[in-house]
């Protein structure tokens, strides 16, 4: 019921017009079920020639008053022919108008189920997204939004169609001979009995076949994503292995779903043939008995066969919701998660240029402290470099400034306001960041640089490529900045990505810079060219840097050197060489192998591969 609940929240808007069509879907099932009562009148008045009696017909009594014609005559044949035919018509039309607008208006919850969730993707921090895998959002966003659409477009009015049926159809018997509503109600135990078992083992199956769906999703998005990892091992074979195991699961759940749905079929079509050969007893006993008109057996087996096929109908419908039950109880769990950064979506305090301080800031992930007590003044316009070995906490600090993680101690401030009361749109407005895990969309080169502002011009797109050291390269292939590039960036090396990633930063020309060891993939002279540029071009901005390479880092204000998440020396680059501590020691260590490697640096310069 909860998650019927969830869907309806999305559902209410199209409410009016499915209760319209729901309406005409009765009208429908009314002149679907006229026609095995002209049937009957067929048989008994045209073909057999009886005798008409008062009340005879039902609600078509009017044909056999002799206005349309005399019993077993052309002219009654003719009239009840043209009726049978103006029903039939009707049914057809109204049935056509139904299902097009019931899909209609499935396919407007599909969109907003696809647009809710794809919404609150973007709303949630990466450590709760992280907690699904990216099978299990692709099959959320996607096919859990369709399959959940059915329940309301296709189950639900199904499921309406039928009970009206079953109301009209034994008020329509009942006008004929009672008898025969005993046959329903002796099989409604047996019914009921299958039902409850058939739907508990269907629920179990189609979640092991969603869960099986989900991973295949995975199992090929990250070959993918993989495809040069996975070459460059050649373990293209265990890669295959696993697809096929993964593949032969999907299989082997839908072959599973298939013999309980057979099994499904060959109970309820046994107790439909059960129906029909008891309603065809009774219909002789009482013809026999002179209690009925031969040709009303042809109609009360043709309403006993629509009861049990709309009580089949319902069973079929309870069997199948359990698959959008098991997809809408995903979803809501999935829109049910809180972020963990909370959003103060409301607030208003803007910063044009910014002053940021962070005091005794800490940060602890898992239980692990990975930030202990770091405190750093950022007045606008400074130049910080961050160094240190990896896991010492370097990336995490520069996320905990756009809140990607939250302080669980201390304070960042900006402007001397606490950065939580700042929406998290403003907060991140101020920062252009490059991520160390470079990510270009499957797009052009230009699109990619003015992802930020797609409607910039052209020139300040080439502008921000050529202070990223980007355009001598982008000029150079194929289509030049229309070239279009993979997704994740394939088709350009990991030294151009960063670099359009950078160019991409620059266009958005935010006050703070920041560079998460972002120039890792470039030659020592092109950072060097890439980093002067940027101290010359953007020299009123905030930059703040972290890096492996600390020659990266030699030209900053202030360098801090950083170890197991705290802070173990800072200062200028002169000062923390006079320290000869540990930055002093890594600097002269990296100065030595570079030496080593100069040289091929200036013949890639000369040729133009940089």
């Amino acid at each position: 019921m909860e998650t019927l609940k969830f869907g309806f929240r999305y559902w209410k808007r199209n409410i009016p017009l499915a209760i319209l069509t729901q309406l005409i879907s009765f009208v429908a099932i009314i002149a679907d079920l006229m026609i095995p009562m002209l049937a009957g009148i067929l048989l008994n008045y045209i073909i057999k020639g009886e005798k008409v009696e008062e009340g005879a017909g039902g609600v078509f009594s009017f044909l056999l008053t002799g206005k349309y014609g005399q019993v077993q005559t052309f002219e009654l044949f003719y009239s009840v022919a043209i009726t049978y035919g103006i029903f039939v018509l009707v049914r057809i039309i109204l049935i056509y108008i139904k299902n097009t607008t019931n899909q209609h208006l499935g396919l407007n919850l599909e969109t907003d189920l696809r647009v809710v969730t794809f919404h609150k993707l973007m709303e949630l921090d990466s450590m709760t997204v992280s907690e699904y895998n990216s099978g299990e959002l692709l099959q959320i966003i996607g096919n859990d939004t369709i399959m959940f659409k059915e329940m309301f477009c296709r189950m639900i009015p199904n499921i309406c169609d039928s009970v009206f049926v079953l109301i009209i159809t034994i008020y329509l018997l009942s006008t004929i001979n009672l008898w025969f509503i005993l046959i329903p109600i002796a099989l409604m135990p047996f019914l009921i009995v299958a039902l409850v078992s058939f739907r508990k083992k269907a629920k179990e199956n189609f979640r092991r076949i969603r869960e099986c769906d989900s991973r295949m999703n995975l199992t090929v998005q990250e070959n993918i994503e993989a495809v040069r990892i996975v070459r460059s091992f050649t373990n293209e074979e265990i890669e295959r292995e696993k697809f096929n195991a993964t593949n032969h699961m999907v299989r082997d759940t839908h072959i599973n779903q298939i013999w309980l749905s057979s099994k499904f079929e060959v109970v309820f079509q046994s107790i439909k043939q059960i129906a029909y050969i008891g309603t065809i007893a009774i219909g002789a006993v009482l013809v026999m008995q002179g209690n009925m008109l031969v040709g009303y057996i042809a109609t009360c087996s043709a309403y006993v066969m629509k009861i049990m096929d709309h009580i089949t109908q319902i069973n079929n419908t309870l069997f199948q919701m359990q698959q959008q039950i098991v997809a809408g109880q995903k979803m809501k769990s999935f829109m049910e998660y809180e972020p963990r950064i909370p959003d103060n979506a409301s607030s208003e305090i803007v910063a044009e240029n910014p002053d940021i301080r962070l005091e005794n800031a800490s940060v602890a992930i898992d239980g692990q402290k990975v930030l202990d007590k770091i405190s750093i003044d950022i007045p606008y316009g400074k130049k910080l470099g961050i160094v240190g070995g990896t896991g010492s906490g370097k990336s995490v600090l520069l996320k905990s400034l756009v809140r990607i993680h939250d302080l669980s101690e201390g304070l960042i401030t900006i402007d001397g306001k606490d950065i939580k009361d700042y929406s998290l749109k403003n907060l991140r407005n101020l920062y252009s960041y490059v991520f160390q895990d470079v990510f270009l969309f499957s797009n052009t080169v230009d699109s990619n640089i003015a992802y930020g502002d797609p409607e910039v011009d052209e020139e300040y797109v080439m502008k921000a490529a050529m202070d990223a050291q980007a355009h001598n390269f982008i000029t150079a292939l194929s289509d030049g900045y229309k070239t279009v590039v993979g997704e994740r960036g394939l088709g350009i090396s990991g030294g151009q990505k960063q670099r359009v990633s950078i160019a991409r930063a620059l266009l958005k020309n935010a006050p703070v810079l920041v560079f998460d060891d972002s120039t890792s993939a470039l030659n020592v002279n092109t950072e060097k060219k890439l980093l002067e540029t940027v101290y010359s071009e953007y020299s009123e901005k905030t930059v703040i840097i972290t890096a492996h390479r600390l020659s990266s880092v030699v030209d900053c204000d202030e360098i801090i050197y950083m170890k197991d998440g705290a802070i173990t020396e800072r200062g200028t680059f002169e000062q923390l060489m006079s320290l000869n501590g540990d930055f002093a020691q890594v600097y002269r260590i990296q100065q030595a192998q570079r030496q080593q490697v100069v040289d091929f640096d200036a013949l890639a310069e000369e040729g133009g591969v940089i």
